[in-house]
């Protein structure tokens, strides 16, 4: 059988692996000294010198920076940057129209402890949360689907399960934004079964949201290499930090049905992503 000669890299292009490699190492550690931050000054009674919220923007932009810095190991930069792009531009799309108008979510009001705003509008943020949850919710989806990876259906099967962690991130999320953090706030509806404060249509919004950046961003995320990679547990590592600092104010705030749930989910989550990735 004959092989096919592959040119070794050149200097440049190993010094461009090794300060790719650093710069990711450099984003997870900042990752991992702004979430230890924000979990004690949320734990805590603590007072962290600066302007209030400087943690939290900068644990949001490590989250967001890390995992696309990871994900550039398995895929094209450019491919990455142009799904972040699209999802940033959608999600902030669909949730300014939200908070102007309360369609799709129900009616709320941004608050300014999330921070500066586009065009007074839309919180700087709102996307970057957008790109950590879809990002992250479909890399943790992977780990959960590998074992039928090969199946004709796991696109569709991908798409799916994303959106219902996506959806499961935001259960999460709600109670911590507007109860603990103050970043914004529901105004009353006639609506039933509200969840903590949100009615059911922010679920439904989260999901027809979800599914639509998906729509959009999924070909550009298809690995069309056919060189095999090992099960990337970094998506599920920012996923259940997040959802461990979530689940940290919700039980300082005494919000124990919120804090219940993320748990639950969260141990579910990660049993069925490791033992998919160990199939």
């Amino acid at each position: 059988m004959s092989q096919i000669a592959t040119s070794p890299a050149s200097p440049s292009q190993k010094a461009l692996v090794g300060a790719s490699k650093q710069l990711r190492g450099f984003f997870i550690a900042l990752f991992l000294i702004s979430f230890v931050l924000v979990w004690l000054e949320t734990l805590l009674p603590l007072s962290i010198p600066g302007k209030p919220g400087w943690q939290e923007a900068l644990l949001l932009l490590a989250a967001a920076a890390t995992t696309l810095f990871t994900l550039s190991r398995q895929l094209p930069a450019q491919n990455v940057f142009l799904a972040a792009g699209i999802i940033a531009a959608i999600s902030g799309t669909v949730q300014a129209i939200g908070a102007l108008s309360g369609i799709p979510f129900g009616p709320y009001v941004y608050l300014d402890a999330a921070g500066p705003r586009i065009f007074n509008v839309l919180p700087w943020s709102i996307p970057v949360v957008w790109i950590i949850v879809i990002f992250n919710a479909r890399g943790v989806a992977r780990l959960i689907l590998r074992p039928w990876r090969k199946g004709r259906l796991y696109g569709f099967r991908l798409i799916g399960v994303t959106a219902a962690l996506a959806v499961a991130f935001d259960f999460g999320l709600e109670p911590f934004a507007t109860r603990v953090k103050d970043y914004w706030l529901w105004r009353p509806t006639k609506l039933g079964l509200l969840w903590q404060g949100a009615p059911p249509s922010n679920c439904l919004g989260w999901l027809a949201a979800s599914l639509l950046i998906l729509a959009f961003v999924t070909p550009a995320l298809i690995n069309k290499s056919h060189h095999k990679f090992p099960p990337d547990y970094h998506p599920l590592m920012v996923w259940l930090l997040l959802n461990l600092l979530f689940a940290t104010g919700e039980l300082k705030h005494q919000l124990w049905v919120a804090a219940t749930f993320l748990l639950v989910t969260s141990v579910v989550a990660a049993f069925m992503a490791i033992r998919g990735a160990r199939w």
